[in-house]
C-alpha cells in the first residue's frame, strides 16, 4: 500500500465510509440520471456528454495498463483508430451498429495482441517508446492508404445505423438522444466489467506487477502472460471507444491514430488520478469540459488548457480523486486525533469541564 492515493488505500477509505449497498444505490441512481438526461438536454449537450463517455472508455482502457499495471503506453490511439475505422467500414457496408462495434473491438483486440506480443517484453521507457513507434506506424498507414482509408479525408458518411439490422424492428439509433443512451449503456457495462476484473485474482496480480514485477515473477507467476492479457484487454476497450466515435460524428479521420490522440487518455488519467478506479472517469469529464470552455474564450486554447492542467496536477498530487481522497483521510484523522486527545485530558484539569 502506497501513500500517494493508491487504489487499495482509496478504496479502503471509501469502503469504511460507504457501505456496499449505499454505494450500489448511489451508482444506480447516477446511471439512471444519465439515462434520463435526454429528457431535458439539447442536441449539443447530448453530443458533449457522449464525447465524455467515449473518452471515459478510452481512458479506462488505457489506465488498466498504466494506473493498475504500471505500463505507460503512448500508442493507444492505434487501437482507438483500428476500432473506429473497422466499425466505419462495416457500417458503410451493412448498417448494423452492434455488428460494427463487435467488428471494431475484434480488430482492436487483434492489433493489441500483435503489438503487445512485442511490447510486453520490455519495461519502462522502452515499452513506452515501442508503443509510440507502433502507434505512428498505424498513423502512417491510415494517412497514406488512400484507396482504403480515404487518406487525409478519412471515412465520410458513416451512418448512425440501427442497433441490430436495417428495417422495421432494428431499433433506430439516428436520434442523438437514442445514440447517447446506447453510449452510456456501453460505458456502464465496460466500467462494471473493469470493476469486477480489478477485484479478481487477475487484478491483484496486475497490481502486484505494478508494485514489484520481479517479486511476482519469483513467485512463479508468468509476468509476460499477465501483461499481454492486460494489454489486449486495454486495446479492446480503446477499440470500443473508437467504434462509438464514428457514428456520433459521421466521420473518422487519420487524426484518431495520431500520437496527440494517445495523449488524451494519459491526460485524463493523470488529471483524475491514475491510481484510483474512478480517476479516469472524473479526468475525462474535466478534460472535455475544460477544453470546451477554454476554446470559447481564446484562440490560444492549447496554452490556456495546458496551464490549467498543470495547475490541477501539481496542486492535487494523485489527481483530483486521489488528492481529494487524501485530503478527506487527513481531515478524518485530524478529527479522530482531536477527539482522542480530548478524551485523555484528566478530569478536573482546565482543559476539560467536569
Amino acid at each position: 500500500m502506497r501513500g500517494d492515493g493508491s487504489l487499495a488505500t482509496v478504496e479502503a477509505a471509501r469502503a469504511s465510509a460507504w457501505p456496499r449497498h449505499l454505494r450500489a444505490a448511489a451508482a444506480g441512481a447516477f446511471v439512471l440520471a444519465l439515462l434520463l438526461v435526454p429528457l431535458g438536454a439539447n442536441s449539443f449537450e447530448l453530443f458533449l456528454l457522449a464525447r465524455i463517455a467515449i473518452l471515459t472508455l478510452f481512458a479506462m482502457g488505457f489506465n488498466l495498463l498504466f494506473g493498475h499495471g504500471g505500463l505507460l503506453s503512448f500508442g493507444h490511439a492505434a487501437f482507438y483508430s483500428a476500432g473506429a475505422y473497422t466499425a466505419g467500414f462495416i457500417l458503410k457496408a451493412y448498417p448494423s451498429l452492434l455488428l460494427g462495434v463487435l467488428g471494431g473491438v475484434a480488430a482492436a483486440g487483434a492489433l493489441g495482441l500483435v503489438v503487445g506480443f512485442f511490447s510486453v517484453r520490455h519495461h519502462d521507457i522502452y515499452f513506452a517508446m515501442l508503443t509510440l513507434a507502433f502507434g505512428m506506424l498505424v498513423y502512417s498507414l491510415v494517412w497514406k492508404w488512400d484507396a482504403v482509408t480515404g487518406g487525409d479525408n478519412g471515412l465520410i458518411g458513416i451512418p448512425r445505423a440501427p442497433l441490430l439490422y436495417p428495417g422495421p424492428g432494428g431499433i433506430p439509433m439516428a436520434p442523438v438522444g437514442r445514440y447517447y443512451e446506447f453510449v452510456v449503456v456501453v460505458t456502464v457495462l465496460v466500467v462494471a466489467f473493469l470493476w469486477r476484473l480489478l477485484r479478481s485474482p487477475f487484478g491483484i496480480v496486475l497490481r502486484g506487477l505494478r508494485e514489484n514485477a520481479e517479486r511476482v515473477e519469483f513467485a512463479g507467476i508468468p509476468m509476460r502472460r499477465y501483461r499481454l492479457v492486460a494489454f489486449v484487454l486495454s486495446a479492446a476497450i480503446a477499440g470500443i471507444a473508437g467504434t462509438l466515435v464514428g457514428p456520433l460524428e459521421n466521420t473518422v479521420g487519420p487524426e484518431t491514430a495520431h500520437w496527440a490522440t494517445s495523449a488524451e487518455p494519459v491526460l485524463a488519467s493523470l488529471l483524475g488520478g491514475a491510481s484510483t478506479f474512478s480517476g479516469p472517469i472524473v479526468g475525462a469529464a474535466l478534460l472535455v469540459l475544460i477544453k470546451e470552455i477554454v476554446e470559447r474564450h481564446t484562440q490560444y486554447w492549447l496554452l490556456a488548457m495546458g496551464i490549467v492542467l498543470v495547475a490541477l496536477v501539481l496542486g492535487l498530487r494523485g489527481g483530483v480523486v486521489g488528492g481529494l481522497a487524501a485530503l478527506w483521510r487527513r481531515t478524518r484523522a485530524g478529527v479522530s486525533a482531536g477527539t482522542a486527545a480530548q478524551d485523555t485530558v484528566p478530569a478536573g484539569s482546565p482543559g476539560r469541564s467536569p
